[in-house]
């Protein structure tokens, strides 16, 4: 995260062409260091959209314990939203306010969870795929719904899934979490194929939907001020 990947301000004419660039650096194959640390993201909006909230959560990795994680640190970072909303870009409204959050971790994580899509996304480039290569971190990306791709009805138990596909390409996995509760959208970010996406989120599901890197990051940016009043948009 020392050189910055690009420019923030740019129109979203620009945007899109850059994110169309940016896809093609993505590393869909595995490329992780031995997982010690897990971040786990949240990133919202307050004050009508105009302040962007991000949530980080650092978790202890033990196979022994998994999924009960144990919590090294937690931040939360609040700045001025930078982009308004346009569909498929959000990315660039969320990514200034968690860089800021990363920033405040004083150890680095080797593996992101975020609570949004990776690649599972019209241009390959989601929230958890692009903050992966500002970060060049491995990340997955965890969405409670589907922005792109088809899939087969999943089943209904615990641990059934069914691919997420688009243009004959494999961009994540629909995920029953919890039995009989609506699945959870898996894609790979960065540096991560999709066979070790879903194994690793499977690692880390307890007994709620999501796993525990984000519904523990979702809980932080959760105790916000009473007086701001949150809004939240699809990714």
């Amino acid at each position: 995260m020392d050189a910055a990947l690009h420019d923030w301000n740019l129109a979203p004419k620009e945007a899109i062409a850059l994110q169309t660039e940016l896809a093609q650096r993505l590393e869909l194959k595995d490329r992780l260091d031995e997982v010690s640390l897990i971040a786990g993201v949240d990133i919202g909006f307050e004050d009508d959209g105009e302040t962007t909230r991000a949530a980080v959560v650092l978790l202890e990795w033990d196979a022994q314990k998994a999924p009960n994680l144990a919590v090294v640190e937690q931040v939360v970072h609040r700045e001025p939203t930078r982009m308004p909303y346009v569909p498929g870009l959000l990315s660039f409204r969320e990514i200034p306010a968690a860089l800021g959050a990363f920033k405040k971790l004083s150890r680095t994580p080797q593996l992101v969870m975020v609570d949004g899509q990776g690649i599972a996304h019209p241009r390959r480039l989601g929230v958890a795929a692009h903050l992966g290569l500002w970060l060049d971190l491995p990340t997955i990306g965890i969405a409670k719904s589907r922005l792109y791709g088809r899939f087969e009805e999943v089943g209904s138990e615990r641990g059934d899934w069914s691919p997420l596909t688009a243009g004959g390409d494999t961009l994540g996995v629909v995920l029953r979490s919890r039995v009989n509760v609506k699945p959870v959208f898996v894609s790979p970010g960065h540096r991560v194929s999709v066979e070790t996406a879903l194994e690793w989120v499977m690692r880390c599901l307890g007994r709620t939907k999501l796993p525990e890197p984000t519904r523990l990051a979702d809980r932080l940016a959760s105790r916000r001020d009473e007086k701001r009043h949150g809004s939240r948009a699809a990714r």
